[in-house]
């Protein structure tokens, strides 16, 4: 039974009800053994009670599964009252159908004996120690829970006597081989087809339009001939990577002399360690050392701790960041001094100074260039300040053009040519410069000229000032720069609307065992094409719409290609194809799972409709 209920958790409709119903079983479970009635309750389902802490408890499991899933947007969403209470709601709903699924099991006498409980606590991995049960662990991790050990097991016994009900109702369903043959015949069937193409690009050349029909559909159809909200920008950028300095050599000495820490080694100390649990060990570990003990031996033979141990204590090279605050203390100066015993957060240590690595500095020459490029860069970037802040001084109180700007940056501004939103110069395609120039600050009246913006820095340390030099809104385009794009459009409306015409009279034709349109037409059917029931493009889906072949005659019909042609269709046969029984077994598993999971839904609406609920006071708040 219990490797039947196992296997049949690996279901795939099952983990998506029982997903439904073991969740708030877990947080619920215990609510009949911990709370009495008091009539303030949740719902009553045909007399069994559903408490409000029962269903706090599940709304709150809820609640903190969708934040975990939504995130930072879950935020928004909970400042919302009627999210809140659908969701306290589905978490009621939940509770009522395990109740109804709990009464149901114990109508059809279903149960779970206690060796088959006992055998499922044993198997559970998350109370095993290597691959075995611990009893520890199972005590610990069901307390945490809030469960005693025979609340748990009851709560199992509960969850598994659910489980076996759902697993009877969704293993009742099957398919019959035949009904399996002849659905794999017909999902692989494959269809002939040959086609002729109608190229309505040529049909187009040849139409005509007049000028009456050109303005009437520019008339109707303004929307689609909107011109954009175009800039057209003025600025100025400046770039920290363009400022070019100059280091001395007093510059860079004094950076040298201010830095030495970072063209250095601090002094490093070697240490080795004996660790004991007691003080008197340590000691005594001490005591021995003085009377001429080998410290490595010792080490090796008495350290508590595995990994210097092996090493004789030798704890390697240590600089003053690494070295823990025991050893620090220890203030140990001299090569082979001892320590004496050392209180420790891992015990008692006994400590020995091995070696001594004085701090040690690169000279000058060896970093001179490489302190001169630090020198030369935060000048620039010092320059680079500087001059921002002039510039942006410049701009701010000459706002009628960016001539002060100019002189004050040195530089000339640029001009772009016109641009919309949708595509900004690569040169301004920054966020901060973006929403400068398409808030709507900068923008004068009627498309003149507007006003500086302030200095916009950017990623990089570079820094624009803006000025929108020109503006035009969005408007519907002149009809004389949209005429030509018109005449197109009405030619292929045309071609498109004659190709369909055609198509459908000489399909006629040739369903009535006459091809004489057809070949007036210049078509002629290509070469055969297998097509399979899965294609996904027009052709395929139009060549399975239509109905099968009569013998030695063809089925024809009317489709397009991706170009927009209207093409002809004749279906001459319909033959089986193969489906891979690999792939035959995964398509029924597919079905009797999905009627599996209309059957167990089934059940579930039966259930509420034959079910007296009563919901009480704190379903309703």
């Amino acid at each position: 039974m219990m490797d039947n209920l196992r296997a049949a958790s690996n279901h795939v409709v099952l983990k998506i009800i029982l997903g439904l119903i073991i969740l708030s079983f877990v947080l619920t479970g215990v609510g009949d053994f911990l709370i009495g009635g008091n009539g303030d309750y949740a719902a009553k389902v045909n007399g069994q009670e559903i408490s409000r802490a029962q269903l706090e408890r599940a709304f709150a499991s809820e609640r903190g599964r969708q934040q975990q899933m939504l995130g930072d947007q879950f935020s928004q969403l909970a400042g919302n009252e009627g999210y809140l209470q659908q969701m306290r709601q589905q978490a009621l709903s939940q509770l009522v159908d395990e109740v109804l699924l709990d009464q149901y099991a114990k109508d059809l006498k279903l149960g779970i004996s206690d060796d088959q409980i006992k055998q499922a606590i044993f198997t559970q991995p998350a109370f095993q120690t290597d691959g075995k049960f611990d009893n520890t662990k199972y005590l610990s991790l069901i307390g945490n829970m809030g469960f005693s050990a025979d609340q748990y097991a009851e709560a199992l016994r509960k969850q598994l006597t659910t489980q076996q009900l759902v697993t009877a109702v969704a293993g009742t369903d099957f398919m019959l081989g035949s009904e399996s043959d002849s659905l794999a015949a017909l999902v692989s069937q494959q269809r002939l087809v040959r086609t002729a193409t109608i190229d309505v690009n040529q049909l187009a050349a040849k139409q005509q339009v007049s000028d009456e029909e050109s303005k009437n559909y520019y008339q109707q159809n303004q929307n689609s001939f909107m011109a954009p909200e175009q800039f057209r920008v003025s600025y100025i950028k400046l770039d920290a990577a363009s400022m070019q300095e100059s280091a001395s050599d007093s510059e860079i000495q004094s950076w040298y002399d201010e830095h030495k820490a970072d063209y250095g080694q601090p002094q490093r100390n070697r240490y080795s360690i004996i660790q004991s649990k007691t003080e008197a060990e340590a000691q005594a570990i001490v005591d021995e050392l003085k009377n001429g003990g080998d410290f490595a031996a010792l080490a090796k033979e008495k350290s508590a701790d595995p990994i210097s141990a092996r090493k004789g204590g030798d704890m390697g090279w240590l600089e003053p960041s690494t070295t823990p605050d025991e050893l620090k203390e220890a203030n140990l100066t001299s090569k082979g001094q001892l320590s004496g015993v050392i209180k420790s957060s891992v015990g008692f240590l006994v400590v020995r100074l091995d070696d001594i690595q004085p701090e040690q500095v690169k000279p000058l020459t060896e970093v001179r260039d490489a302190i001169a490029a630090k020198v030369k860069q935060e000048k620039g970037i010092d320059a680079y300040y500087k001059l921002q802040q002039k510039v942006s001084d410049a701009a701010s109180n000459d706002n009628e053009s960016l001539a002060s700007a100019e002189q004050a940056a040195g530089i000339k501004a640029v001009e772009t040519g016109w641009f919309s939103r949708d595509n900004l110069p690569a040169e301004l395609n920054f966020k901060p410069v973006q929403d400068a120039i398409f808030n709507g600050g900068l923008v004068g009246e009627n498309g003149a000229p507007g006003s500086n913006s302030d200095i916009i820095t950017v990623e990089g340390d570079r820094a624009f000032i803006v000025r929108v030099s020109e503006h035009k809104a969005e408007a519907v385009k002149p009809y004389a720069e949209v005429q030509a794009q018109i005449a197109d459009t009405i030619k292929h409306n045309k071609a498109e609307k004659q190709a369909k015409a055609d198509a459908d009279n000489i399909i006629a034709g040739l369903k009535a065992g006459k091809d004489d349109a057809f070949k007036a037409a210049g078509l002629s059917f290509g070469e055969v094409k297998t097509l399979a029931r899965n294609g996904q493009d027009a052709i395929t889906q139009a060549a399975f719409a239509l109905p099968q072949p009569a013998k030695d005659k063809a089925s024809y019909g009317v489709s397009e290609d991706m170009q927009g042609n209207v093409v002809l269709l004749s279906l001459d046969k319909v033959q089986a194809g193969t489906m891979p029984e690999q792939q035959k077994q995964a398509m029924i598993q597919g079905i009797t799972q999905n009627n599996a999971q209309i059957a167990f839904e089934a059940l579930l609406s039966n259930l509420r409709k034959e079910a007296k609920i009563k919901y009480g006071n704190a379903a309703q708040q």
